[in-house]
Formats: structure tokens, C-alpha cells, sequence
């Protein structure tokens, strides 16, 4: 299964400019930045857009405020030439890290970086393992693919991209229940680890013709595919109905050390 895709030339020029840009327009400092999506899934068609996410830090006195919690703590652009761009603040991101939030888990663990200027997103992968809820999580992920299935799979003619929001998080939670920590973000990873062997030369099939298919492109149901599908869907039932909001556990000290880096970033974006 082919590896995962590397962002270079101009266009990574162009989002890393666009990144300075948010920087300068916000007042703020990037500490991380990563591709987000189909493109660090490893299944991006030929027209895939750029889903560039960013943490980001404010100066000292944006915090010390009576209202902070009114304060807007996201930054985010249209999309634009095929870039969309969006950022947390730093503060944002450590909160939903400890509420074991999904996209933030793929944000610091994807394969395509683009800004990494601190030991933020390597202190947050080391930490996420002893604050995550896997209930939670697959929550998050069996949400993902019983949308996905609902509105797209059952077609005559299936849209490609949504067979792999579907097999995606499906596979994720195999990884989960088998004890494996937080899934990798590269889907062949996924696949690799907990797909069943007879199903792996179709999902290698409609890799590749997703590759070579525009975003919109459609095919065929794919018959084995979608009765693995139903089978997953059926067996988790209702198993993670009402686990998308964990209680807020302090597991090892977490909250004490997310502290720490938290007044550590601010203080450096000060000197």
C-alpha cells in the first residue's frame, strides 16, 4: 500500500506564507502546524484541497482578562486556490485534548507537518495516551462512519471519498478495541494493522482508483466492502451511544503538566 503523501514546492511555500500571514493579521505565534484530511490519510484524489490546521498562542495580556471565556479562540479563512486554513488557540486545544476531541488526536499525530517550532505537539502526544477515553473516542469515530454511511454508501453509484470516511473510522475502532492506543492517522497503517485479510485487495483496488478519481468521482458499490460495513455498524449497536463528552478525568497529574506548558508557551511568546 503506498505511503504517505509529502507537501513540497510552492504550494507548501504558499501555506507556510499563508500561515505567516494568520500570524501577523492575529497577533499571535504558530507553535504547530500540520495537514488535517484525505491528504494525511494517505487518499487524497488528484483535486484534494490542502486542510492546513494550526495551534497557536497569543501574548500574555490576551489571557489576563475578566472575559477570556467570551473571547474568540479560533482563527479561520475561506478556502481558497484549493487551501483551507484554521487554527485553536493553544489553550482551546489543551481543553479538548483532556475531553479526548478526535481531530486535535489527528492534528498533532499527522504525517505532514508544516510548522513545529516548540515541544508542544510532542509533549501533547505524550501526554494524550494517559487523558484519552477510548469509549470516547470510538464514539467519535462510530459518529463519523454512521453518518457517512447513512447519507452516501447505499447508492448505486457511491461517491469513492465516502467509502473511506466509512472504512476509516470503522478500522480505527478495530484498533481501539484491540488495545492499540490512538489509531495512526495513515489509513494504510489502519489497514495493515486490524483490516481483515479478505478485504484488503478491494480496499487496495478502490485506493487506487480514488487516486486517480477527482473529489466528486463516483463508482460502483463495492459489494464486500459495504457487507463489512454493515457487519461493524450492527456489531457496535448502540455501544458508544452517549460517550462523545467524557467527564474530565486528571489521569497522572495531566491537568498539572498541560499547566506547565501552557504558561511555558505564553511566557515565551512575552521575551
Amino acid at each position: 500500500m503506498a505511503g504517505e503523501e509529502i507537501v513540497g514546492g510552492s504550494i507548501r511555500a504558499e501555506i507556510i506564507r499563508r500561515l505567516r500571514a494568520a500570524e501577523a493579521e492575529h497577533d499571535v505565534r504558530i507553535l504547530y502546524a500540520c495537514e488535517s484530511g484525505s491528504r494525511a490519510w494517505g487518499f487524497a484524489s488528484p483535486d484534494s484541497d490542502y486542510d492546513v490546521r494550526f495551534i497557536y498562542v497569543r501574548k500574555p495580556d490576551w489571557y489576563m482578562a475578566f472575559d477570556i471565556e467570551r473571547r474568540r479562540d479560533v482563527i479561520e479563512y475561506p478556502i481558497l486556490d484549493e487551501i483551507d486554513c484554521g487554527g485553536w488557540d493553544l489553550r482551546k486545544a489543551l481543553y479538548l485534548l483532556t475531553r479526548t476531541n478526535g481531530a486535535l488526536l489527528e492534528w498533532i499525530n499527522s504525517p505532514i507537518r508544516y510548522i513545529d517550532v516548540s515541544s508542544i505537539a510532542q509533549s501533547l502526544r505524550e501526554i494524550a495516551p494517559n487523558v484519552m477515553s477510548p469509549v470516547a473516542l470510538c464514539y467519535h469515530y462510530s459518529h463519523m462512519a454512521r453518518g457517512n454511511a447513512r447519507e452516501h454508501i447505499y447508492k448505486e453509484q457511491v461517491r469513492l471519498k465516502k467509502y473511506f470516511y466509512v472504512l476509516r473510522p470503522l478500522l480505527a475502532i478495530r484498533y481501539i478495541e484491540q488495545g492499540m492506543g490512538i489509531p495512526p492517522v495513515e489509513f494504510a497503517r489502519l489497514v495493515e494493522a486490524v483490516a481483515p485479510e479478505s478485504l484488503r485487495q478491494s480496499i487496495e483496488r478502490l485506493l487506487a482508483l480514488k487516486r486517480q478519481t477527482e473529489e466528486f468521482g463516483y463508482g460502483a458499490q463495492v459489494p464486500e466492502i459495504n457487507q463489512f460495513i454493515e457487519h461493524e455498524l450492527a456489531r457496535h449497536g448502540a455501544a458508544f451511544s452517549g460517550q462523545g463528552r467524557p467527564s474530565i478525568v486528571d489521569k497522572e497529574g495531566a491537568h498539572a503538566r498541560l499547566n506547565d506548558l501552557f504558561r511555558a508557551a505564553v511566557r515565551a511568546g512575552a521575551e
